[in-house]
């Protein structure tokens, strides 16, 4: 069941001078033309702008290819569909009878395409200014944690140097499964490396973002158990 918009509004602490904005943003295309495209096209200008903004004072001595793949990070569909789900916008989608059968409120492309649609709405319902406010809330903490250098590189890439490093054999990747129709297929992958008993498993849409995954969670395992 579809909740409230007046429930969104309180969460993000704003209210809509006019509420059909925030509608609109909500309403996937699978509902018909009147739908978030446009909103989430602008949306996604604006994110990129203040996030670029930002890491432009944040890092004054980084180059301009640094800030481009920073950026890319802090604004990818994984990171905004997270930002997605902390909000929990899943809740509030207008979906069509087709995407709502197959859970596309989970969908990770969905959600953050709403987040952009969002920013696009609040903008036109305000300024730049105080989205800009609210973009950078929802993206404090990660961006708090950016490292000029650790940030540049891939879960897979920092986990084969760390093997490499101790001359260690590189890790396996093995698909266990693949789940879902052909428009929603969710990967599951198992990592091997020889430091760790036990292996470790990443879900994700692509077999790509999966490995990603699987490698995230060797790391975090690696650091966990005090292995360096």
């Amino acid at each position: 069941m579809i909740k409230p918009i007046s429930d969104l509004t309180r969460r993000l602490g704003y209210t809509f001078n006019d509420l059909s904005f925030c509608e609109l943003a909500l309403t996937h295309r699978s509902c018909g033309k009147n739908n978030n495209e446009r909103l989430e096209f602008l949306g996604d200008s604006i994110v990129n702008f203040v996030i670029a903004d930002d890491l432009f004072e944040r890092f004054p001595k980084a180059r301009e290819g640094q800030l481009s793949r920073l950026r890319a990070r802090m604004v990818k569909g994984e990171t905004l569909a997270e930002i997605a789900r902390e909000l929990q916008l899943g809740d509030y989608l207008r979906l069509g009878p087709g995407e709502l059968k197959s859970g596309g409120y989970r969908r990770d492309s969905i959600l953050a395409d709403s987040v952009e649609a969002l920013i696009g709405a609040i903008y036109l319902d305000s300024d730049l200014e105080v989205v800009r406010g609210f973009i950078l809330g929802w993206f404090a903490e990660r961006l708090e944690k950016l490292d000029i250098d650790e940030a540049l590189k891939d879960s897979k890439t920092r986990l084969q140097e760390f093997l490499q490093s101790r001359r260690l054999e590189l890790p396996e990747y093995e698909l266990i499964s693949v789940e879902g129709e052909a428009h929603a297929q969710v990967f599951h992958i198992c990592c091997h490396i020889s430091p760790l008993q036990a292996p470790t498993e990443g879900v994700g849409s692509s077999r790509r973002q999966a490995e990603q995954e699987a490698a995230k969670q060797a790391l975090l395992r690696l650091e966990k158990e005090g292995i360096k």
